[in-house]
């Protein structure tokens, strides 16, 4: 089933008001006739088919079954007695979540804000929806709405007005009356944080193309700021590439002051969004207006002072200056566009991206068709309905684990029936790895992406440092230690991936996410966006840190003779940089996972690397001594995304299985020699095994930004795998080395 692009009125049937149920407990449609096709490298997009006899001809399969919540028949597995046998059991269920492929599809959800651009974003630009996707994302909003009826900034976060307001703009656009229960809920709560005034500067602006926000309501995003020169601190090709990328086309369409065209839907928002009567809002009083609940990172008074000035600048701007700049930004987005085959970063430039597009070339150009084509890739059905991933989904990050796992618990070689899932995966992974740098490089400020590894896929085009880490890992553990394979991938090529991993060691030898750290922390005092805690820059990472270097010591022993100082003194300096950021108490703050359990077990792998351990360092000492003080008496770990908010240690109203891999994992890879918690541990990762071999859903494992949980629902098969089978030789060997 493939979809024609074409333009759509919004006020044609395909934005129509739908009769929409009380309840979303079952689906909207019939999730019998979905099916997720996977194709380029990795590209997923779900399919409705409309006839019995189209989905009689592509049956589900397992992929389908289980991430729509359906039952797979998978039968019921001897009971395991040992961690080895719980983690075989759990392969021989995860095995078939494998994509024909080779890579492991699935959810990247979470964010809330991601499917109101989305939604906005295509009502603005004429692009439809199917009905099933209508009906589906506004069962997933009702499905994750708070008891008080508003949304958060993600899935577990308390009701803010950003969640909220692009959520009620959301239901409402996709075809729910003003009048439905979920809506008048929905809509009281947004009055009584506010309204939409005090939404966050995110959502004013979307709000603001939308018709329903004056634009004098914002602070200044002027296009102008491109064009100054690039050797300036503050030239935004040095801030974070998610910001950068984000505030590109709002500088475009700030500089156009774009708004749609206002219609009956329009009007009525008007109306439905604001305490006070929209007509009589003064809006420039509403630039700094933000919610309480929304504040996670106050504007500073360098930024407030600097909104001044760019506004007495907006009265008198230099209409040919204006227009240069125009064109510079636009240029710079159709680069963005062409280096990313139109998948783009994330959902959140993607969309601004697509509305400047529309702005300049209207609906019957390229870009619009190309957009449309790949908007598709970032709607992900669940059991709860349709939602925005964070990317177009996170293949390599999942394939990586797992297949990482197979290989150090040794399952991968014990049973012959593994290996086509094997070979499939390497398969995959040599034509993800990205063999060239960008069409548009350095003139669109990118780092090289020659030898990369991204998040997802090839096509998304982005290096990311730890992707590109586990995934030459990856690469080297099927090739190197397994006898079976073939070496699709060439030593050229692997060395390329080094060469990149090198190209991204910072000056104190952290790693960051994208690129290198181009500009100081003190352009924080700029951040505009004040629902996100430090954006602006780009940031070292533990995490990305022992990504980045682990493979760099797998390849040296492969390798010896290629840039050998140089990998060992980056192995060194990251260790350094790693002793520099663990935290008093002994742990390590997790940027991109929950939080200190994930960001410490990264760092001791990295420690073991030079030989410190428990029983030889400090660091891993206290390390080892941190996490086993959080252990429950239950055997298990828990920790709250508000850990990653703080900065501190923050309890889960419950132990979460992933959490207690991570924790486990990270005593051995210190090699703690008391078996007590690791076996406690163990223990209570088997218990909440299903007879199937899988495990259930628990809490929320990711995050960005301080502040924004985001979903990662294959880590609780990879990590589980993984962390049981290490287990069962790591308690051998403690035990063997006690007797002997």
């Amino acid at each position: 089933m493939s979809f024609t692009p074409h333009p759509t009125a919004q006020d044609s049937p395909a934005w129509a008001q739908l009769e929409i149920p009380h309840s979303a407990s079952e689906p909207f449609t019939d999730y019998s006739h979905w099916r997720l096709r996977v194709s380029d490298g990795g590209r997923q997009i779900w399919h409705f088919l409309k006839t019995e006899e189209e989905a009689a001809a592509w049956p589900q399969n397992m992929v389908d079954k289980y991430w729509l919540g359906l039952d797979t028949g998978l039968p019921t597995l001897p009971k395991a007695k040992t961690a080895h046998e719980a983690a075989r059991n759990g392969y021989e269920f995860y095995q078939h979540l494998q994509s024909e492929d080779g890579h492991w599809s699935g959810e990247y959800g979470g964010p809330l804000f991601l499917l109101g651009g989305v939604v906005i974003g295509s009502y603005i630009a004429n692009m439809s929806f199917t009905l099933g996707e209508r009906l589906e994302m506004i069962r997933y909003l009702m499905n994750k709405a708070n008891e008080d009826g508003g949304w958060g900034l993600h899935i577990e976060g308390p009701s803010t007005v950003f969640g909220t307001g692009m959520n009620y703009v959301s239901i409402r656009l996709l075809g729910m009356d003003a009048e439905h229960p979920v809506a008048v809920k929905a809509r009281a709560r947004l009055l009584e944080l506010g309204g939409a005034a005090a939404i966050s500067s995110w959502g004013k602006f979307w709000l603001a193309l939308l018709g329903v926000y004056d634009w004098a309501g914002n602070n200044p995003v002027p296009p102008e700021i491109w064009l100054l020169p690039e050797c300036l601190p503050f030239h935004p090709h040095r801030w974070w590439i998610q910001v950068r990328q984000v505030f590109l086309p709002m500088s475009y369409l700030y500089g156009v002051r774009f708004t749609m065209p206002e219609n009956d839907m329009v009007l009525a928002l008007r109306q439905e969004l604001y305490v006070e009567d929209y007509h009589k809002i003064h809006w420039p009083s509403q630039r700094n207006n933000i919610a309480a609940i929304d504040l996670y990172a106050p504007h500073s008074a360098f930024y407030n002072a600097i909104s001044q000035f760019l506004s007495l600048y907006e009265l008198c701007s230099f209409s040919p200056l204006r227009k240069r700049a125009l064109d510079w930004t636009y240029q710079h987005i159709t680069w963005e566009d062409e280096n990313t085959s139109y998948q783009c970063l994330a959902p959140v430039n993607k969309m601004f991206n697509l509305v400047a597009r529309f702005h300049r070339e209207g609906m019957e150009s390229e870009s619009w068709r190309m957009h449309e084509l790949k908007r598709r890739d970032f709607l992900w059905l669940g059991p709860e309905g349709m939602m925005v991933n964070g990317t177009n989904g996170s293949q390599l990050w999942d394939t990586a684990f797992i297949v990482q796992a197979l290989v150090e618990t040794g399952l991968a070689t014990e049973d012959v029936s593994y290996r086509p899932s094997l070979l499939k995966a390497l398969d995959w992974l040599d034509q993800s790895q990205m063999t060239e740098n960008p069409k548009h490089y350095e003139k669109a400020y990118r780092h090289r992406t020659k030898g990369a590894f991204g998040f997802s896929t090839k096509e998304q085009g982005y290096t990311v440092s730890d992707c590109t880490g586990e995934g030459i890992k990856t690469v080297l553990y099927l090739q190197s230690f397994l006898e079976f394979t073939p070496k699709p991938v060439s030593e050229s090529r692997i060395q390329d991936a080094i060469d990149t991993i090198l190209s991204l060691q910072n000056s104190d030898g952290g790693f960051a996410s994208y690129e290198l750290i181009r500009a100081g922390t003190w352009i924080e005092k700029l951040n505009p966006a004040e629902v996100f805690g430090n954006i602006m820059v780009e940031y070292n990472y533990p995490e990305c840190t022992t990504s980045a270097i682990t493979p760099l010591a797998i390849f040296r022993k492969h390798y010896p003779t290629y840039r050998s100082a140089e990998i060992d003194r980056a192995i060194q300096n990251a260790v350094k940089y790693l002793h520099s950021v663990q935290t008093p108490e002994g742990g390590w703050i997790g940027n991109w996972g929950i939080c200190f359990t994930y960001a410490t077990m990264f760092a001791t792998e990295s420690l073991a690397l030079v030989g410190e351990t428990y029983s030889t360092s400090s660091h891993s000492h206290r390390a080892c001594e941190f996490l086993v003080g959080k252990q429950r008496a239950d055997g298990g770990w828990g920790e709250s995304y508000q850990s990653c908010e703080r900065s501190e240690w923050v309890e889960h109203r419950d132990t979460q299985v992933v959490q207690t891999c991570w924790a486990v994992m990270a005593l051995m890879y210190a090699g703690y020699p008391h078996l007590g918690p690791i076996e406690r541990g163990v223990k209570m990762v088997m218990e909440r095994q299903l007879p199937d071999g899988s495990w259930a859903q628990e809490a929320i494992e990711g995050v960005f930004n301080k502040s924004c949980a985001i979903s990662y629902p294959n880590f609780k098969f990879s990590f589980p795998i993984w962390m049981l089978g290490k287990a069962d030789k790591y308690i051998e060997h403690i035990k063997e080395n006690a007797t002997s």
